[in-house]
C-alpha cells in the first residue's frame, strides 16, 4: 500500500522472515566493532514513518495488551537528553529519547516487577529527531534472571525501514542460548508484537477511536492495586463455591464490581482533594485503608442479591448494607454469620412504595443502589433512588426490562435528553450506530436517570462478563434558580411514573420464595 492511500478496514498483516531481503542488519558498536542483531522477522508498515513513534508508544504504555502476565507499565522517567549510561550503541542511529518503565505482574506473588530503558533512534544523517527505532532494554543486575513474562534477550528492537515498500523490523540481541527459530517462544512473542505495531500504526493513520473507554470514573492505576488486594483475601471463595454455576466467572465479577465501589464511594463521599482514587496508588493496601475511607452515609441496598455475594464481600471489608432477593440461595447459609444477617428474602413491589423513608427498613435517606443484572428492578432504580433520597446508585443492566413489561424499543419512548452529545457521552460502544436492542435500552435508562433528577455517569467495568456497562448516579442535578426549598421537577417526573404503573395495573412482583423469617 502506498503512504497516501486510505481504506476503511486496516491491510493485511503478513509477517514474512527477513533472510533475504537485502536490508542490512541492525548493528551496535561494542568497542569500536559493529556486531549485527540477530532479525526476527517483518511486516510491511502500511503507515508512514512519522507515525512509528505514536505506535510504539502505545505499546509501551500499555504491554498488558500483548501479555495476560503484565498488570500495567509505569512510567518512571521520560527524557529527550538525559541518557543512562549503557545504552546500546547502534550504527547509522542516535538516541533522541528514553523512557524508563516498570513492568507491573499481574500476579505478584508468582512473577517479579522489572525496570526497562526504552530508547527511541534517529538515523545519524541530517538534523531530523523523528524516530526510526525502538529498543527495549532490561535492566537487571548481572547475576540477576528475567521474569517469565519478558523474553530472554539483552535487547529488542523494533525498526522502521523507508522503502518503496516501507517495513517494519524485529531484531534481537538474545541470550547464547535462546532458540530463535519459528517455532520459539521468542518468535512468537515477536509475531505479536509486530502484529500489535503494524495495528497501531494503521489505527493512528486513519485516526482510529477505540470502540469502548474504560477507566472513565475510577482510575485504572487505582483499581488495579485494589483489586490485585482484595482477589487475595477473597479468592477463597473459588473452592468454598455452593452454587451450580460458574465461580471463577462470579467470584472474580464480583471482586470487581465490589473494588469498584470501594473506590467510588471513596470519591463520592469524602473530601475529595484529600481523598482522591489516585491515592491508593502511595497507600499501605495491606494495612486495609479502606476500613477509614468514606462510604455512603446510608449504607448500601443490593437489589436483586443472587448468591449474596457481592453483599458478603462489602459487609466482610466492613462496609454497612443489605443485600435483597426473592429467594435465599444454597450460599447464603455458608456465609459468616455478619452476612447472614445482612440478606433477606423480599419482593420488593416498587409500586406500593412511599415517599417516607421510614417505611421502609433498607430504603433510607443517603442508601447506596446496587442493581447488578437486577431485571425487572433495573428502571425502577433512578426511580426509587430519588424517592427515597438516596446517596447514589450503580445499576448494571443485563435483561431489558420496562417498569411493567419487557422492554420494547418500538413501544418505549426515551425521555428527553438536552442534545445528541448526551448520548455520545454514554460510551455505549460497537460501531456507533447505537441500533442493537441493547444500546437503545441503556439509552432509554441513561435518559430514565437524567429525567429523575441525577447526573449520568457511565463506565464499562473491568469484570468477567460481557455485560459490564454501568451508569452511575452519585449526584443530583441542580435547580438553575438554586433555591434548595424548591421542589425538583424530578419529584413530579417519579410521582407521573408511578401513577402512569399503577394506572395499567399490570405490574406484578415476583412471589417471594422460602421463609422470609429465615434471613
Amino acid at each position: 500500500m502506498s503512504q497516501g492511500s486510505t481504506t476503511t478496514s486496516r491491510p493485511q498483516f503478513l509477517p514474512q522472515p527477513c533472510e533475504t531481503d537485502g536490508v542490512d542488519n541492525l548493528q551496535v558498536n561494542v568497542g569500536g566493532v559493529n556486531l549485527p542483531w540477530k532479525p526476527i522477522l517483518q511486516c510491511h508498515a502500511d503507515f508512514p514513518p512519522e507515525i512509528f513513534e505514536i505506535a510504539v508508544s502505545q505499546l509501551l504504555h500499555h504491554p498488558e495488551y500483548n501479555s495476560t502476565l503484565i498488570l500495567r507499565s509505569e512510567i518512571l522517567s521520560d527524557s529527550a537528553t538525559d541518557f543512562p549510561v549503557g545504552l546500546p550503541s547502534l550504527a547509522g542511529f542516535r538516541a533522541v529519547r528514553n523512557i524508563t518503565r516498570r513492568l507491573l505482574p499481574r500476579r505478584p506473588g508468582r512473577d517479579v516487577g522489572m525496570e526497562q530503558h526504552c530508547t527511541m533512534y534517529a538515523p545519524d544523517v541530517g538534523d531530523d529527531d523523528r524516530p526510526v527505532v525502538l529498543v527495549l532494554t532490561p535492566i537487571v543486575e548481572s547475576d540477576g534472571s528475567l521474569p517469565y513474562y519478558h523474553p530472554a534477550v539483552h535487547h529488542l528492537a523494533f525498526r522502521y525501514i523507508p522503502a518503496e515498500v516501507p517495513l517494519i523490523r524485529i531484531e534481537a540481541d538474545p541470550f547464547p542460548s535462546t532458540p530463535t527459530g519459528l517455532d520459539s517462544r521468542l518468535y512468537r512473542t515477536c509475531l505479536a508484537l509486530l502484529d500489535t505495531v503494524h495495528r497501531y500504526g494503521w489505527g493512528s493513520l486513519t485516526n482510529y477511536k477505540k470502540r469502548v473507554q474504560h477507566d472513565c470514573i475510577i482510575g485504572r492505576e487505582a483499581y488495579q492495586d485494589l483489586y490485585l488486594v482484595m482477589r487475595k483475601r477473597h479468592k477463597h471463595l473459588i473452592n468454598e463455591w455452593q452454587e451450580v454455576t460458574d465461580p471463577l466467572k462470579h467470584v472474580f465479577e464480583d471482586i470487581g464490581i465490589a473494588t469498584f465501589l470501594i473506590l467510588l464511594w471513596k470519591d463520592s463521599y469524602g473530601a475529595r482533594e484529600l481523598e482522591a482514587p489516585d491515592d491508593v496508588n502511595g497507600e499501605n493496601l495491606d494495612g486495609m485503608p479502606w476500613r477509614q475511607w468514606p462510604r455512603p452515609p446510608g449504607g448500601f441496598l443490593d437489589l436483586g442479591c443472587g448468591n449474596g455475594l457481592l453483599t458478603h464481600i462489602l459487609t466482610a471489608e466492613g462496609y454497612d448494607g443489605h443485600g435483597i432477593d426473592v429467594r435465599a440461595r444454597t450460599s447464603w447459609s455458608h456465609y459468616p454469620e455478619a452476612t447472614r444477617a445482612r440478606l433477606h428474602v423480599e419482593s420488593l413491589d416498587p409500586t406500593s412504595l412511599k415517599r417516607q423513608a421510614q417505611e421502609h427498613p433498607y430504603l433510607r435517606q443517603g442508601v447506596f443502589m446496587i442493581a447488578n443484572h437486577a431485571d425487572e428492578l433495573t428502571p425502577w432504580t433512578p426511580v426509587l433512588a430519588t424517592l427515597f433520597d438516596a446517596s447514589g446508585y450503580l445499576s448494571i443492566p443485563c435483561c431489558a426490562w420496562a417498569f411493567d413489561e419487557k422492554y420494547e424499543r418500538s413501544r418505549v419512548a426515551d425521555y428527553p435528553v438536552p442534545d445528541d452529545s448526551f448520548v455520545d457521552g454514554l460510551n455505549l460502544g460497537g460501531d456507533g450506530s447505537n441500533a442493537s436492542s441493547y444500546s437503545r435500552y441503556r439509552i432509554w435508562l441513561a435518559s430514565l436517570s437524567l429525567y429523575c433528577g441525577w447526573k449520568v455517569e457511565c463506565e464499562n467495568l473491568r469484570i468477567p462478563s460481557t455485560r459490564n456497562w454501568a451508569i452511575v448516579g452519585r449526584s443530583r442535578i441542580q435547580m438553575e434558580s438554586g433555591d434548595e426549598t424548591e421542589e425538583s421537577p424530578s419529584r413530579s417526573n417519579i410521582e407521573e411514573i408511578m401513577l402512569k404503573v399503577q394506572e395499567r395495573g399490570v405490574f406484578k412482583t415476583r412471589t417471594p420464595e422460602g421463609k422470609a423469617k429465615d434471613h
